[in-house]
């Protein structure tokens, strides 16, 4: 060993040491503040789903190639970082000596041609990440972009520490060319051969090389673990657990779409009829409220903006980013952390937990992080705003797109529910819809005994569950098909064409009641359980003595769908529930209904989120569309799982939208670019919302917005009426 190699070797062995007793210090802080969260149980259940899950995730990068070359490019780069980890610890053999390698397999000629291809991929996929993210810098000229609010000199960072690693993998190996110490061949590694030709023949060169490589490598780690937030470069090693505790491992697409977390305390699903807001969590009202997984989301954040670019509030304007939503959580849960682990924090009453003596060597900044309320205007130094909380049409575009199975919705209505339920504060017009729901059953506050109105003037009978035994189907008509106009169109179309085929079905009537989700996403916990138990007991009562397989629901609205399909059965509900295009789908597919007369003038669909990205209904709509109309169907450029919202989800219908553009008007200006004169939708939300829109554009009477069975309805029986153009809803 030359005095190259004792300087070498010295300078790597105390910079590991220091980088390696921060990386430990760091993970004992990382797990600490995690631990602070509420207990989860149910996210340790089915070990195995969850490991193929995680392993189909991270190693075939599900998510990421979605979004093609960024992904592809990604994919290079992490597996260049998992596996060229072997040649970071192959310098420290190279430091001590210039022709050392890894024991073993470092002498194999497939070990130089694997290394090599991965360097060359990931040379390309680091270049490709960095020219990505300068092209979207927020300062561009152009305005903001999905890197808005990330902390960008931390993605340079890391961008740079792995080119430089990257770099000097292959001046390392070039040296051992130029020295003529290179084990492998030029046929499996060209590249090195290439910058062996070009460099000196330096003894030490290889020494010196290996170690700034673990210089480099060790200021990586040194970094990051002096900011433990930095989710840019933490997300390599959190994403793994991250996704492994996702809600539902066996969900195609992101786990915290479809049903809501039920509302718990302690880890345990909160009974209302013998909850206690003394003793039980009613929702979220600090940080450390969250559960565990929570804390671990927070953690996990890459601020890569992908939630953020596909956000219907925030390309409207809105003050809502689901990614700044999730880092302001983030930085206050570590900020505030260091008081929550001396034993500081709140109980239910809002008394101290901690002693003085507790907090008396506290840092001041994390006594004054204690003190900010978890929501708050800036004037109260609050965390989260209140705007930036009610923004949310929880259309799950955030959920669906993050890459480490962030489960945003859950979060942001966890703090609703504090908010609705304990502090009564949020919008005052939501107010009217919640009296309603609980004084009438339904948001509009519509008489319960006009619930059947929509039946008169058909030239058949609509059956009631109670008249007849023998229906297939139990038609869930739900609030809007029943009290709103447009909606009311809807209904009717499918009652028809469920005659028209011969299915056997039955309605409710008037024993039917909100099915309870706007209730639920805007919080309101409470009124949600009370009508949903009442429906659930009204329908196992209707399929009283039936399995499973034949208890069969059919609604029209996506976001009762939702709740009674996916959410009734935390309340001992369980159906088979479908959506009427599904349905008509089957219909159509079957022969049991035949269009004959095709609709022209050019028909594009709107996807609506708790159809489409919800609850992955995509095909059957565009199968029913494909079959009515006349060419081909014109998509929007978002659509499918990327498909805009419309702007009423998670209770927004009953709120005013007062900042930025409309929602309604972004997707209308979208729908009318594309030159049809039908818009078809699948909601009565959507139905109203985009009506709404076309008319607030002046275009009421070139573009109509209609709903997909009533296309279906004029090509099957195009004698059958349509009574004109739509009507305002009631009491909108």
């Amino acid at each position: 060993m030359g005095s190259v190699q004792i300087v070498t070797t010295i300078l790597a062995a105390a910079i590991t040491a220091v980088a390696v007793w921060l990386a430990v210090r760091a993970v004992l802080k990382l797990v600490a503040v995690i631990r602070l969260g509420q207990p989860a149980p149910e996210r340790f259940t089915d070990k195995v789903a969850r490991a193929r899950t995680m392993l189909v995730e991270t190693a075939g990068h599900t998510r990421m190639l979605k979004w093609g070359v960024v992904g592809a490019a990604h994919w290079f780069v992490m597996v260049g970082f998992v596996v060229l980890s072997l040649l970071v610890l192959e310098a420290y053999f190279e430091v001590v000596t210039t022709d050392g390698g890894l024991p073993i397999i470092g002498h194999w000629t497939i070990f130089g041609l694997v290394t090599e291809i991965i360097g060359v991929l990931g040379l390309i996929g680091i270049l490709v990440l960095m020219a990505i993210r300068l092209r979207n810098r927020p300062t561009r000229p152009g305005g903001r972009s999905r890197f808005t609010g990330s902390t960008m000199w931390q993605g340079y960072f890391v961008e740079w520490i792995v080119l430089l690693v990257l770099i000097f993998g292959f001046v390392i190996r070039g040296f051992k060319v130029a020295t003529d110490h290179f084990e492998f061949p030029l046929w499996a590694t060209p590249v090195s051969h290439a910058v062996g030709a070009v460099l000196p023949d330096w003894a030490d060169g290889v020494s010196v090389a290996a170690a700034i490589k673990i210089i480099i490598s060790m200021t990586w780690l040194i970094v990051i673990s002096l900011n433990v937030t930095m989710g840019v470069a933490w997300h390599r090693f959190l994403a793994f657990p991250n996704i492994f505790f996702k809600r539902e491992p066996t969900k195609p697409a992101g786990s915290g779409l479809g049903a809501l977390r039920p509302m718990t305390s302690q880890g345990k699903p909160l009974d209302f009829e013998e909850a206690d807001p003394e003793k039980d969590q009613f929702g979220v009202a600090h940080v450390e409220q969250f559960s565990w997984k929570g804390l671990l989301d927070f953690s996990t954040c890459t601020e890569c903006g992908r939630c953020q670019s596909q956000c219907p509030a925030w390309n409207t304007g809105k003050p809502l980013s689901p990614k700044l939503l999730i880092l302001s959580l983030r930085d206050h849960a570590y900020a505030k952390a260091p008081y929550l682990l001396a034993g500081g924090g709140k109980d239910l009453t809002g008394e101290e937990k901690a002693t003085q003596a507790q907090l008396a060597h506290l840092d001041v900044l994390a006594l004054a992080e204690a003190d900010k309320p978890l929501i708050g205007t800036a004037e109260e130094g609050g965390v989260i705003d209140p705007d930036v909380l009610w923004s949310c049409t929880t259309c799950g575009a955030c959920v669906e797109q993050c890459p480490v199975d962030i489960e945003h919705v859950d979060h942001i209505v966890d703090m609703r529910r504090y908010q609705v339920l304990i502090e009564s504060s949020f919008p005052s017009e939501a107010g009217v819809m919640l009296r309603n729901l609980e004084n009438k059953g339904n948001p509009w506050g519509a008489p319960q005994n006009t619930r059947e109105d929509w039946t008169k003037g058909l030239d058949f009978e609509v059956p009631r569950v109670g008249e007849v035994d023998d229906f297939e189907y139990l038609f869930w008509v739900g609030c809007a098909g029943a009290f709103e106009d447009r909606a009311k169109k809807t209904t009717r179309a499918v009652a028809t064409l469920l005659n028209e085929a011969g299915v056997k079905f039955a309605i409710l009537g008037e024993g039917e009641t909100c099915s309870g989700d706007p209730a639920r996403r805007i919080g309101n916990e409470f009124v949600f359980q009370m009508l949903a138990q009442q429906n659930v007991e009204t329908l196992n009562e209707a399929f009283e003595g039936r399995d499973k397989a034949k208890r069969k629901i059919v609604a029209t609205c996506p976001h009762c769908f939702n709740t009674l399909g996916n959410e009734y059965g935390q309340l001992g509900g369980e159906f088979e529930v479908v959506h009427h295009t599904q349905l008509l789908a089957h219909l159509v597919a079957t022969g049991k209904l035949t269009p004959v007369q095709p609709v022209d003038g050019g028909v594009t669909y709107h996807d609506p989120c708790y159809l489409g990205r919800h609850n992955r209904v995509f095909a059957a709509p565009r199968e029913v569309l494909g079959d009515a109309i006349a060419g081909d169907l014109t998509e929007m450029p978002r659509n499918s799982e990327r498909s805009f919202c419309c702007g009423a989800g998670g209770a927004r219908m009953w709120m005013e939208e007062k900042i930025g553009k409309r929602i309604n008007v972004d997707r209308v200006e979208e729908a009318m670019a594309t030159g049809a004169k039908t818009v078809a939708v699948g909601c009565p939300f959507c139905s109203t919302m985009l009506s709404d829109g076309v008319n607030g554009k002046g275009a009421g009477e070139q573009v109509e917005v209609i709903d997909v069975a009533s296309v279906l309805l004029r090509s099957v029986k195009p004698e059958q009426p349509q009574g004109g153009k739509e009507t305002a809803p009631i009491g909108g």
